[in-house]
């Protein structure tokens, strides 16, 4: 047997083909999609995944104002940032954040399941959120995927 023919073909910027997904948020649970559009930025839906390469897609995510959370989060779940100086932490509930813009809260949980690095800040590129259902990439001619059919 020829031990040869069966080497691991790792990706590299080159041999990646990206392409430009569409994902719509509307009626989703904030966690469960973040968690599917963290794992289409990475490229783990691939055949030739490889975890030191951005070999994930470009995804749009339309409809973010009507994204849900589950419980009583509206109200408990808190963002918290800190401004650089002593005694500046400051915090956000998922409320404020919401009406501050929608598209903060979907970018905020897809950044937190992204790698802290800057391969995770490279991926991050590569996500666009719209609150509403129009978006100013038809030019990338992108794709729509039904999250259903992924997880």
């Amino acid at each position: 047997m020829d031990t040869l023919s069966y080497k691991t073909v790792s990706a590299n910027k080159a041999t990646v083909n990206k392409e430009w997904v569409v994902v719509d948020a509307e009626g989703q649970a904030l966690g469960r999609l973040s968690s599917v559009v963290a794992k289409l930025l990475r490229g783990k839906f691939k055949a030739n995944f490889t975890p030191h390469v951005d070999c994930g897609d470009n995804v749009i995510v339309i409809n973010a104002e009507k994204i849900n959370l589950t419980g009583k989060k509206w109200d408990s779940k808190e963002y918290i940032r800190h401004t650089g100086y002593p005694g500046g932490q400051r915090s956000l509930t998922a409320t404020e954040l919401f009406t501050k813009g929608p598209e903060r809260l979907v970018e905020n949980a897809v950044k937190g399941m992204l790698p802290k690095n800057k391969l995770g800040a490279d991926l991050f590129r590569n996500l666009r959120v719209f609150a509403g259902s129009e978006h100013d990439l038809q030019a990338q001619k992108p794709k729509t995927i039904n999250l259903n059919d992924l997880k």
